[in-house]
């Protein structure tokens, strides 16, 4: 049976396999077989755990992404943002530690939820009802973000009290039925994150006001209200991962974050989402931040690029990613 002949009978059977959905994690399995060729030790227990847990906090911000990307917005303040949320986080800590003891944690990790979501609203307040370019607002917030935490930190490092670090560090180096749980945290993320665009008449709408605002609008869609609450639930994701990040560097910096924005923004993009909005898909996204951390550990174990590299890598990633896009259109 030939390949044309192979998708009609699929189309008549009511299903047929989309090769585009499937990329990334072609790509994926493609960059597994190319590591342990190159490494054995890439496939090692230890170091696929730590690949894992390493990309769970860009999947996470990715997931939001991919919220904001699909509805037609982009955000390119999100490494700031992270940045900022930290350093409220820790702040918070710090100051109830006397107090709470290491309830502050709790405390702390509430204040970092309420700020990610209010820093998303702003932005998507801003973008909708200014009605201003989206990558003109979150490049102006990702000035504001990161200026904010250069003056909360004095230039330094903020760092978390001593008596909360013991308490506090399960949340990156703990495990759950020996499963890391920043790993179980971000899949947490995932399948709610999937529900809601898969599964809701929310992700509907997100995809419709992504592929036009305006026959969405005329058919009955709230586009501004669609569109902020992608940013919030964007703002929500990036407080999540700094709650489950500040245990491994134990303080906030002025470059907490630095050039994540452009690691989620291409986990997205290589997982199928469309730039453009209009498509979203979580699992792909998923792949993708997988994708990246994996490219990053085998140029490490391999030693054939340099480690200072993995920017440079990461844009071309997103260039052919991209191009292919636009030639598969």
């Amino acid at each position: 049976m030939s390949i044309a002949s192979a998708r009609v009978a699929a189309r008549e059977r009511g299903w047929a396999i989309r090769w585009s959905d499937l990329g990334p994690f072609i790509a994926l399995a493609v960059i597994i077989v190319l590591g342990a060729l190159l490494n054995p030790s890439f496939l090692s227990e230890t170091n696929v755990l730590n690949v894992v847990t390493r990309s769970a906090f860009v999947a996470i911000i990715a997931i939001g992404a991919t919220f904001v990307i699909s509805s037609g917005g982009l955000d390119l303040s999100v490494g700031s943002m992270m940045a900022f949320v930290t350093g409220v986080m820790i702040m918070i800590m710090n100051a109830l530690a006397p107090s709470l003891g290491s309830g502050a944690i709790v405390a702390g990790a509430a204040c970092a939820l309420v700020v990610g979501a209010l820093c998303g609203a702003a932005n998507g307040l801003i973008v909708t009802v200014g009605k201003i370019e989206p990558f003109i607002v979150t490049l102006g917030t990702m000035g504001i973000f990161r200026a904010l935490i250069t003056f909360m930190t004095d230039g330094g490092s903020l760092p978390i009290d001593r008596s909360l670090r013991e308490a506090y560090r399960p949340v990156y180096f703990g495990n759950l039925l020996g499963v890391p749980v920043p790993i179980v945290i971000s899949l947490a993320v995932i399948l709610l994150g999937a529900f809601l665009l898969y599964r809701t008449k929310y992700g509907r709408r997100c995809a419709s006001v992504g592929a036009n605002p305006e026959v969405a609008r005329f058919s009955g869609v709230p586009v501004a209200r669609v569109q902020t609450i992608a940013y919030v639930i964007q703002g929500l994701c990036v407080a999540v991962a700094a709650i489950c990040y500040v245990p491994r560097l134990g303080a906030a910096t002025p470059t907490t974050g630095q050039l994540w924005e452009l690691q989620v923004i291409t986990a997205v993009v290589i997982g199928g989402t469309a730039l453009r909005g209009g498509k979203g898909r979580i699992w792909g996204t998923v792949a993708g931040a997988l994708i990246l951390e994996a490219i990053a550990n085998l140029m490490v174990l391999s030693d054939m690029v340099s480690e200072y590299l993995v920017a440079a890598v990461q844009g071309v990633i997103i260039i052919v990613a991209m191009l292919v896009h636009r030639f598969t259109k």
